[in-house]
């Protein structure tokens, strides 16, 4: 693979002192109060809480107890470059991640045009290197065109910097051309990861199968649609020894599928989205299109599964499938619209509202979930360890907020947590030693 696998532009390496915050680091098994000092962008020193003094000219934070977590790791995200620049691009995007405590980010490859050959892949890693507040990589496209005919020069685009291949969006139909592609993936690396939807089975639908759909007129997708195709490849990825990843999980029988494949031994993962995991098909009853996305919103007992699932380990991480739309796109009827919801600056403190504060999960595997899509790449977590590279979230989780009551740093504002009092915000956001996002309301103290 070339170079670094993930890029960004080059910023000021941080020299900080974040005096007594609660260092929550699952990996590392710590959850204490400390002080932590930055220096040139790298952890310096872990001390016991208020012992620390800042060097000459590093600013001082005063913690007050709050949360400092690795900085997430979101494995899908769709920052619609090249072509789709009127909803995104890799500064909005990426400004967007680094405001919801974001790290890293995997870019999807359904872009205009579509992110199928080396010469693309090469200029979108230049544009990373030059414009990106924290670190991207991107999957390249498994067919050419993601029309599921001809595969993609899969080795010359993992030896070009993908970290992956997809052709998320769309679903890949042929066993026999998916076959193909894990074949190649064993020999040339990274990681085959699919949308999950039979399309003959989908048809034309807008919202989950069910009674509200019956009751809105609506015509339903039903979440077999995704459930055979997870059994059928899940299947082909024991069969070829491959390594396939399941992306953004919506019912119970995607769970189950993943689960029986782990404990055949396949090498399978999978993620689940916030919006699937707090929301159903009943949030749909106002036809707001800001909860139209694919797979849709489904049943209560489809959310338990998947929150169990996050639970036991059979859904790997958390991923936002942050997929923003130009307001235009969507201030149509429901039917109409694009589906996708952005996602990048809500997802911690919608899931800390949604899940933790109510005792479904516990805070350390919400940060757990939530850093472990590096582990799909072959990329080590963020860690807060001294010698590691600045790479952090600091939250207060007793703030209160409405979601886009202050605006969004994403270039679109479809977000399915719009306008919702979320508690949990994120005041600083480190990527590759530099402040890549820094709350207005913290305030700097001098150095003594």
């Amino acid at each position: 693979m070339s170079d670094a696998p993930l890029l960004q532009a080059p910023r000021p390496r941080a020299d900080l002192l974040l005096r007594d915050v609660r260092v929550l680091d699952p990996r590392a098994g710590l959850d204490a109060r400390a002080d932590v000092r930055i220096c040139a962008g790298e952890v310096a020193e872990l001390g016991t809480a208020g012992t620390l003094e800042p060097e000459p000219e590093a600013e001082l934070l005063e913690g007050r107890g709050r949360l400092l977590v690795p900085a997430f790791f979101d494995p899908h995200v769709h920052l619609r470059t090249p072509g789709q620049e009127h909803k995104e691009d890799l500064e909005s995007g990426t400004r967007a991640a680094a405001a919801g405590g974001f790290g890293a980010v995997a870019a999807m490859p359904n872009t205009a045009p579509v992110l199928d050959s080396a010469p693309l892949l090469g200029s979108l890693r230049e544009t990373a290197r030059r414009e990106a507040r924290v670190a991207v990589g991107f999957l390249a496209a498994i067919t050419v065109g993601l029309q599921g005919e001809q595969l993609t020069e899969m080795a010359e685009l993992r030896a070009a910097g993908a970290l992956g291949f997809t052709d998320d969006g769309l679903p890949l139909q042929s066993a026999g051309m998916l076959r193909k592609a894990l074949q190649y993936q064993r020999l040339c690396g990274g990681v085959v990861a699919l949308h999950e939807e039979d399309p003959s089975l989908a048809r034309a639908g807008s919202m989950h199968e069910g009674e509200v759909s019956a009751a809105l007129g609506l015509s339903g997708i039903p979440t077999v649609s995704e459930s055979t195709m997870v059994l059928r490849d899940a299947a082909l990825a024991g069969y070829e020894d491959a390594r396939v990843h399941f992306q953004h999980l919506s019912c119970v029988g995607s769970v189950e599928a993943v689960a029986d494949a782990k404990r055949r031994g396949w090498r399978v993962s999978a993620e689940v989205t916030p919006h699937h995991l707090l929301l159903t098909d009943e949030n749909v009853r106002g036809l707001d299109t800001r909860m139209k996305m694919n797979p849709p919103l489904a049943s209560q007992p489809d959310r338990q599964a998947l929150i169990e699932g996050l639970r036991s380990g059979t859904i790997d991480c958390i991923a936002t499938d942050h997929a923003p739309h130009a307001r235009d796109e969507k201030e149509v009827p429901f039917e109409q619209a694009p589906m996708g919801t952005t996602g990048l600056e809500t997802a911690f403190a919608a899931l800390y509202t949604g899940l933790v504060r109510p005792g479904m999960i516990d805070l350390g595997l919400l940060v757990a979930r939530m850093t472990a899509g590096a582990e799909l790449f072959d990329l080590a977590p963020f860690e807060i360890a001294p010698g590691r590279a600045a790479n952090a979230a600091l939250i207060d989780l007793d703030a209160e907020w409405v979601a886009g009551e202050q605006g969004w740093e994403s270039r679109s504002d479809n977000c399915c947590f719009a306008g919702r009092r979320l508690h949990g915000r994120i005041l600083l956001t480190l990527s590759g030693g530099g402040v890549a996002y820094r709350e207005r309301a913290l305030e700097p103290m001098a150095a003594a």
